[in-house]
């Protein structure tokens, strides 16, 4: 029998995920950032503290956080995100990279275990990959639409810590491709179903995906990253059907500034589905309500958010004509229908190639500009 369960450490507080209870987390993401002017860091800092002290007061193991470095992230191109169509993305990354030095990651993982809760962020690249490995976080969280950023997760491959990966914006043949690097290594990690819309109708609820992952996937932990919004039989729903992890965005308030807290849940709420996971509440639910077809093709490139969210690859810095790749010379950048270069699932293949000719600092990479 594979030995799935995950042990984590995140300073004194030890969790297990795939064990008897199931690993819920409350997804703050972004949502410290709660009004449209820019505020003082510290202001961002007390924010994400008191949704701290909500999510442990409501009783969850673990809150997670997004990490941004505007750097090799975003390029300065006018874009808006389809999930929050009056957000241009260049000025709200910046805008996250510049309210969350390290020093603030510090300090919310310090609060986070001394509320006896797990911290973990999702590094939206490579350079907050490296910023949150300096932290200490104890696992990675892949977003659905940075699971084709190789750039990215070969950072996180060498540091051989535990995964969290998403469905969301992916196929069924490109997540394969993901886990086959994943076994490759050794690795233990964990799929979360999720549907990429924010918020999620019912209707476009899959549950029997659940099953199939776990029958396809037998070494993962298997849970449910949900964005609907005032209905915990859902969540409950997928516990049924056999998610040992649970992932809910969390703010104070869904009427406060932001992209997130639209589709979070409320501290009350939390508590309610915290409640009614641990009271077995779940197995009330009639999940086929929810249930759909076991074996269905995720929606992969049909996603309305892979235009905007997924990456091409540039160059990290100026290169002189017959530079030969290294991996630190290439960035994965969104929004890849606005860069001509070749998409980030190509990281590897570009390495070790040379320039034709010099390119400069976010210039795009095709196979046009190297010798093959």
């Amino acid at each position: 029998m594979v030995n799935k369960t995950i042990k984590i450490k995140s300073g004194k507080v030890a969790k297990i995920i795939g064990g008897k209870e199931i690993f819920i987390v409350a997804e703050i993401g972004k949502n410290f950032i709660q009004t449209e002017e820019e505020r003082p860091i510290a202001e961002y800092l007390r924010n994400a503290k008191e949704l701290i002290d909500a999510a442990a007061e409501a009783g969850v193991d673990a809150v997670k956080f997004q990490t941004h470095e505007l750097s090799d992230e975003q390029l300065n191109v006018p874009i808006v995100g389809p999930h929050a169509p009056s957000f241009d993305r260049y000025p709200w990354v910046r805008r996250n990279t510049e309210a969350t030095p390290i020093r603030f990651w510090r300090a919310i993982k310090k609060h986070a275990e001394k509320r006896r809760l797990v911290f973990f962020s999702t590094p939206m690249s490579r350079k907050a990959a490296e910023k949150l490995d300096k932290v200490g976080v104890p696992i990675w969280k892949v977003a659905s639409g940075d699971m084709l950023d190789y750039a990215l997760l070969d950072y996180m491959f060498e540091t051989d810590k535990p995964m969290i990966i998403s469905s969301g914006q992916v196929s069924l043949a490109e997540l394969d491709g993901i886990v086959g690097h994943i076994r490759a290594r050794g690795i233990q990690f964990a799929l979360l179903y999720c549907v990429s819309h924010y918020p999620c109708p019912k209707e476009f609820f899959n549950l029997g995906t659940i099953e199939h992952f776990q029958e396809k996937y037998p070494e993962a932990v298997i849970g449910f990253s949900d964005h609907s919004i005032e209905n915990i039989d859902i969540p409950l729903a997928a516990v049924k059907l056999g998610a040992q992890i649970i992932e809910k965005h969390f703010s104070l308030s869904r009427d406060l500034f932001g992209t997130d807290h639209k589709v979070s849940m409320t501290p009350g709420e939390m508590k309610s589905l915290v409640e009614a996971i641990r009271e077995d509440q779940y197995k009330k639910v009639n999940h086929k309500l929810y249930y759909g077809k076991k074996t269905k093709e995720l929606e992969g490139a049909k996603n309305h958010m892979r235009p905007s969210f997924n990456k091409a690859l540039v160059a990290a810095r100026n290169l002189p004509k017959g530079t030969t790749l290294t991996k630190k010379m290439v960035y994965a950048m969104r929004p890849i229908k606005l860069i001509k270069g070749l998409p980030s699932e190509k990281f590897f293949e570009v390495i070790g190639h040379k320039t034709r000719a010099a390119l400069k600092k976010y210039q795009p990479i095709s196979w046009r500009v190297l010798k093959k």
